[in-house]
């Protein structure tokens, strides 16, 4: 299987250049710099390595570094932005703190044909790229020649033709890029060679081997399922390699979307015919969380309880050695120091390291290579319906943070009434596909309106919807005046509780999708 290696040096973006890499079919793995050394390459055996960017400069005290087995493995290099001033740094070439320094959008011309610009950009023409960099290079090592070229960036693109070495200033992995993902496609393509073979029907032969190889031919495993698409796809993958050796757990705590329990539980019991525990919970759930209104204290007593009654369920299995979780690659990366540094920045995810230590049970995450999209195209390929795999995301502590403030049954019965309306609305104009997110919050405000000639003082709903990619970035989605109207009177008028709804316009940044 053809392979391409990323090395991180800390950019915000170096997921989207493995994005990118894998939507030409071909794998990739992102490796922090720090973890850098021959063997590990040699492990590896990538047929390209690109060097991403960073928020550091060169002149930095502890800057990230060039390891000397990067070059010694002779394969083709593609250097981006921080990733080309390092190279560069370290071959001898001159890194200068600029004054001019270039945020956002810019224009490059480029001064050489190559291969990294075959078919895509010609000598002598003007292209839009993005660029965020305040230093630059000054001059070029040995053997390398001049590529490109914008105001900001004397050496906006550079290669050593022989060796196969290229770098640029600019980003080619954003969408602001129009053209960056060509770029990285004859990067991978025609200068690494490789073929575009990798596809999930492929990866799912590939995992279900694994899985049987890990955990043999005796051992059983149990699987925590949240009615997500990646706990669903993990449970679908671990059970066509096992059997009957896996139960599943489905610990429902009553802050589910209405009838998501029971559609789960009939999709696993009944449709795939998975060994499944179904713990009804929401009265302890909803106990401990009476008269707790921050967010950050919901997730936390969510978490424990939830662990808390997996661990019960489990512990009442027979021979079970295993646990399986539906950990995604962002997961695995964002849970990684990228600077190697005993205080992580980056965000930790609660499902990496699986749950705790004293329930003695290995792991075992088939998921754990795959980017989101690549795990839905992985359900179409084990079977699981399009409403399962094509859902839209749902926070883990569910409707309990889009209830600002305390949460109780009725207003989780209101909230679950009104999203359901939302949804039904959606579909019926045929948007579902076209939002990444939709759904209503109930706000911990009250107000005044007036039904049949009487005066009401009920809870104010907010719908939101958003657009985006992955998630990181994302914009309100534009529905007509109509169609807000329509949705926000059936809401007043079929739910009990709501008597004013608003639409939530905010773009993400400077908001987050949730509300909490």
């Amino acid at each position: 299987m053809d392979n391409i290696l990323i090395i991180d040096y800390g950019s915000q973006v170096t997921q989207l250049i493995a994005r990118r890499i894998r939507a030409q079919h071909i794998y990739c793995e992102i490796v922090p710099f720090h973890h850098i050394n021959a063997a590990m390459i040699a492990n590896i055996k990538p047929k390209g390595i690109i060097l991403s960017g960073s928020p550091a400069s060169v002149h930095d005290d502890n800057a990230p570094h060039i390891d000397d087995a990067i070059l010694s493995y002779h394969v083709p290099i593609f250097a981006i932005c921080y990733g080309q001033q390092a190279l560069c740094h370290y071959l001898g070439a001159t890194v200068t703190t600029g004054h001019h320094r270039e945020f956002g959008k810019s224009i490059i011309t480029i001064t050489q044909d190559c291969l990294l610009f075959d078919g895509i950009w010609a000598k002598g023409k003007e292209y839009q790229v993005w660029m965020s960099h305040g230093d630059y290079l000054n001059d070029l090592p040995q053997n390398f020649v001049k590529l490109a070229q914008s105001d900001g960036a004397p050496y906006a693109a550079i290669g050593d033709i022989e060796k196969h070495i290229y770098g640029v200033q600019f980003h080619p992995e954003v969408i602001h890029t129009p053209d960056g993902e060509k770029i990285l496609e004859n990067f991978a393509k025609k200068i690494c060679g490789c073929h575009g073979d990798w596809h999930m029907g492929s990866f799912k032969d590939y995992a279900i081997e694994k899985i049987r190889n890990q955990v043999g031919d005796t051992a059983h495993v149990v699987c925590g399922l949240s009615g997500g698409v990646d706990s669903a796809v993990a449970a679908k993958l671990i059970f066509d390699a096992i059997g009957q050796r896996l139960t599943c757990i489905f610990v429902d705590h009553g802050l589910m979307r209405t009838n998501e329990g029971d559609d789960v539980c009939r999709l696993f019991c009944d449709y795939f015919n998975i060994p499944l525990i179904r713990c009804d919970c929401e009265a302890l759930f909803l106990s401990a969380l009476e008269n707790i209104d921050d967010p950050e204290q919901k997730r936390k007593i969510i978490g424990k309880l939830f662990i808390d009654v997996f661990e019960r369920e489990a512990s009442q299995l027979d021979n079970v050695a295993f646990l399986g979780q539906g950990t995604l690659y962002p997961d695995v990366i964002e849970s990684v120091s990228v600077t190697g540094a005993s205080s992580v920045t980056i965000k930790s995810h609660h499902n990496v390291g699986g749950l705790p230590e004293r329930m003695n049970l290995k792991l075992i995450e088939p998921l754990r290579d795959l980017f989101k999209d690549e795990v839905r195209a992985l359900g179409t390929t084990l079977g699981l319906p399009d409403n399962m795999i094509y859902r839209h995301p749902f926070p883990g502590p569910g409707l309990a943070i889009r209830i600002p403030g305390a949460v109780t049954k009725e207003k989780c019965d209101i909230l679950r009434h009104a999203d359901v309306i939302f949804l039904d609305e959606i579909r019926k104009n045929n948007l579902y596909d076209d939002i990444w997110q939709a759904f209503c919050v109930l706000l911990p405000v009250k107000s005044v309106g007036v039904m049949g000639d009487g005066r009401t003082y009920d809870y104010v709903c907010a719908m939101r919807a958003v657009t985006a990619s992955d998630g990181m970035t994302a914009e309100s989605f534009g529905f007509s005046h109509e169609f807000l109207t329509h949705t926000a009177t059936r809401i007043v008028n079929e739910v009990k509780g709501i008597s004013r709804v608003v639409y939530d316009c905010t773009s993400k940044p400077p908001a987050t999708i949730e509300w909490e």
